[in-house]
């Protein structure tokens, strides 16, 4: 990728958007359909505090749309190729954990012991 650094920081600043686990789960509570804050919290399990801070943080990055309806604000994906990255990070996790897990059954099979953790 031959990006000048002015791209790559917004590049950077889109993943930090989505290395926050609390906004993830937002995101999967809304992969459904639009939710208001209180929807939002009782998918989650995240307080009303948290759920605003995080939703107004992926608004801010295009990511999620609000959309007043009444006395409530809804919240629904702006950026649906969102879970398409998702899907391609977690596909990837799997098949490196697949690996290694493969690569510790051929160290057992061979009498190695592998480290355990403390």
């Amino acid at each position: 990728m031959s990006l000048p650094p002015a791209a790559l920081s917004q590049v950077a600043d889109y993943f930090k958007v989505l290395s926050e686990l609390s906004r993830l789960q937002v995101l999967c509570a809304l992969k459904s359909g639009s939710k208001n804050v209180t929807e939002i919290m009782e998918e989650t399990g995240l307080g009303q505090a948290n759920v605003s801070k995080h939703l107004k943080i992926l608004a801010q990055a295009g990511i999620v749309s609000r959309t007043p309806q009444g006395v409530s604000v809804y919240y629904e994906i702006a950026e649906p190729l969102i879970f398409e990255l998702c899907e391609l990070v977690s596909d990837r996790l799997s098949n490196r954990l697949a690996a290694q897990s493969q690569q510790l059954r051929q160290l057992e099979g061979l009498g190695v012991t592998t480290p355990s953790k403390s």
